[in-house]
């Protein structure tokens, strides 16, 4: 409950900051005609006048998506904000399982020889991180034998390799979903396009360029959902394979430090 809390309220500062920078965008942009008359109108009071400066980037990259059609633009970008909100959560959450796997061997080593096995437990429960909960199911496992111990250590790896890779199928469904509903509003935007050229009656390059605009615009928008959302994923895959690899070789030395601690006791 408490993710879906957070994701949802992710989401929602991302929506409500990218609409009002959007509506904004509509709300002060003049039309072209507009503008064109106001270039041509300086340009004859002064010709030594040079034209204002181009547009920024964030400038140009907001005409293009209202050019684009709020039907589908609106749906890509909600595809967006989904796709980080869940990419950041999974961040938060493999950072803060990340944990320094020697530093927690090498404490638990001295623990173990000092204060026995409940002082190892008291360790590990109050350590963060999957590698220490591993640890400490295997501890609380120890009386029954190292089999179990064993056992116990393979079981809740798994469930917690599990834990790790949830989320991740969402972020490679909207990676999928972004140049789809590209697509869809290409191929809408030229079946708009040619019903232009009917009512027409001619194929005016005035309506095919306008119409093609239109209809490209979704595609390429749609590929920048699935670029950035592609790259946040392949972060997310490679943090989980690092912590999972962690896990691995932290529980052989996990399991070589009891062998060695029962045959002391």
């Amino acid at each position: 409950m408490k993710k879906l809390i957070a994701l949802l309220t992710v989401a929602g500062f991302l929506t409500f900051g990218i609409s009002n920078s959007l509506l904004a965008q509509e709300e002060n942009a003049q039309p072209v005609e507009a503008q064109t008359e106001q270039v041509v109108e300086a340009t004859q009071t002064n010709p030594l006048a040079a034209p204002e400066t181009d547009a920024t980037f964030h400038e140009v990259l907001k005409k293009q998506f209202i050019d684009g059609g709020w039907e589908f633009m609106s749906i890509i970008l909600l595809i967006l904000v989904l796709g980080l909100a869940v990419s950041i959560e999974r961040i938060i959450y493999l950072t803060l399982s990340t944990t320094n796997t020697k530093k927690l061997l090498a404490e638990l080593e001295e623990t173990l020889n000092k204060g026995g096995i409940e002082k190892a437990k008291d360790l590990c429960r109050d350590t963060r991180g999957p590698v220490a909960s591993i640890f400490y199911q295997g501890l609380m496992r120890y009386n029954e034998g190292l089999e179990e111990v064993e056992k116990a250590v393979v079981s809740y790896g798994s469930v917690m390799t599990g834990n790790l890779e949830s989320g991740a199928s969402w972020i490679s469904l909207f990676i999928a979903l972004g140049p789809m509903l590209g697509f869809m509003g290409t191929v809408i935007g030229m079946i708009a396009a040619f019903d232009a050229i009917a009512a027409a009656g001619d194929i005016s390059p005035t309506v095919v360029a306008g119409g093609m605009k239109v209809a490209l615009l979704t595609t390429v928008f749609g590929l920048i959902v699935a670029v950035i959302l592609q790259i946040a994923y392949n972060f997310i895959l490679n943090k989980i394979e690092g912590i999972v690899n962690d896990m691995e070789d932290s529980s052989i030395t996990f399991m070589d430090m009891l062998h060695a601690y029962s045959k002391k006791n």
